[in-house]
């Protein structure tokens, strides 16, 4: 859906190897920090800071770490005036992928995407080549265990979301960016285990890349730029 290995990383999550961890959670405690920057240090007032530990909570990432980035917040460390910057471009196949970054050097983090994406068969593209295949939604993914997708289908309708999807081990609901925190609390309030919470990029169409040689290649870009301490998140239109 939203991103290569959406399921897989969901459930592999917990056993991920310690240096991994500290990749994740590195990447966590900046993005705590500029939406606390952005946004103020109190969740309950900041959507996107309440989302950001959500997510790192997610992660198993420590409470004293995640006090830690929002403490950050109130520095003014030069290290620490991270921008978001979005990069669009092409995989083999034709696939459409969205690079989502964090950085305090842009000069550091252009080349190192432009070299995942020249080196694995990709292409870098200009701002706007890709985004409009893509909606901003929230994306919401909740465990699909002893739980029928008829019911959750009216709660998640009740609960704010405008659209559903069995995955099979996970339900998916759709919101509006506007209705994303509510609907994430309703539907943790109705007793559902919320595995994933976000406002993602979801691809309009997916596309199916049949050759191996161009999948191999896909799987190491997108391993590359998830890898990359700098890339927040990695968003693409493949079915894989």
């Amino acid at each position: 859906m939203s991103g290569h290995n959406k399921w897989s990383k969901i459930k592999n999550k917990k056993g991920s190897e310690d240096a991994k961890k500290g990749k994740i959670f590195t990447k966590h405690a900046r993005n705590i920090t500029v939406a606390a920057k952005e946004g103020g240090v109190n969740p309950d007032y900041n959507p996107a800071l309440k989302t950001a530990i959500e997510k790192a909570k997610a992660d198993n990432m420590p409470n004293d770490n995640i006090d830690r980035a929002i403490k950050k917040a109130a520095g003014d460390d030069a290290s620490d005036n991270f921008e978001r910057i979005i990069y669009e471009g092409y995989g083999p196949g034709g696939v459409a992928i969205i690079v989502d970054c964090l950085t305090d050097n842009k000069n550091r983090t252009a080349p190192d995407v432009r070299h995942a994406f020249d080196k694995n068969g990709g292409n870098l593209g200009t701002d706007g080549s890709v985004m409009f295949m893509f909606d901003r939604k929230g994306d919401i993914i909740v465990n699909s265990e002893d739980k029928d997708f008829d019911e959750f289908m009216m709660d998640a309708l009740e609960a704010g979301c405008e659209d559903v999807k069995d995955m099979g081990e996970f339900f998916e609901a759709i919101t509006d960016v506007q209705a994303f925190n509510d609907a994430n609390d309703n539907l943790k309030e109705a007793g559902y285990k919320v595995e994933s919470a976000d406002i993602s990029y979801l691809a309009q169409n997916l596309i199916k890349v049949d050759d191996e040689d161009q999948k191999s290649k896909l799987t190491k870009l997108i391993d590359t730029l998830e890898d990359n301490d700098d890339v927040q998140e990695v968003y693409s239109n493949w079915d894989d």
